[in-house]
């Protein structure tokens, strides 16, 4: 192999490598989760929601009471999403929490089979992303089949 195949070689991989690693920032910053992009202190965000299970007939009811033998702190016990009506900061990042009480909602549809009157359940999140004045967003999960 010549000196300048091995040169433009070493040259294609550094730049090959530069790419991807941009490529990870970039797709770091733009993800909720921010899996490559970790930053030590990257807000002082805090937020609470108020979930309910809508049931077929359009009650609303707070997901701070058992229903069907379930609890939302048992089937949601981790990331801080057990009692999402307390004021909490956004351990790493605003984005990065809804997600996870986005998927929460989700996983909460999908896994409770006992409960026969819940259409789906709602989040009305109030949040404070650093100094700015709160914002109040909706978030609801998927429909449950059967319900009612």
């Amino acid at each position: 192999m010549s000196p300048r195949v091995r040169v433009v070689g070493r040259r294609v991989v550094f730049a090959a490598v530069v790419a991807l690693q941009l490529g990870l920032v970039v797709r770091g910053y733009s993800s909720d989760h921010k899996e490559f992009a970790f930053q030590m202190f990257p807000e002082s965000s805090t937020w609470r929601a108020d979930v309910v299970r809508v049931t077929a007939d359009g009650r609303r009811i707070p997901i701070e009471r058992p229903w069907s033998g379930y609890r939302w702190d048992d089937l949601v016990a981790d990331r801080g999403l057990s009692y999402p009506s307390v004021r909490h900061h956004a351990d790493a990042g605003l984005d990065n929490q809804l997600a996870f009480l986005d998927a929460a909602l989700d996983w909460v549809a999908d896994n409770t089979p006992r409960d026969g009157d819940t259409r789906y359940l709602e989040a009305r999140v109030t949040s404070w992303h650093n100094a700015d004045p709160p914002e109040v967003e909706v978030l609801r999960s998927r429909e449950r089949e059967g319900a009612g």
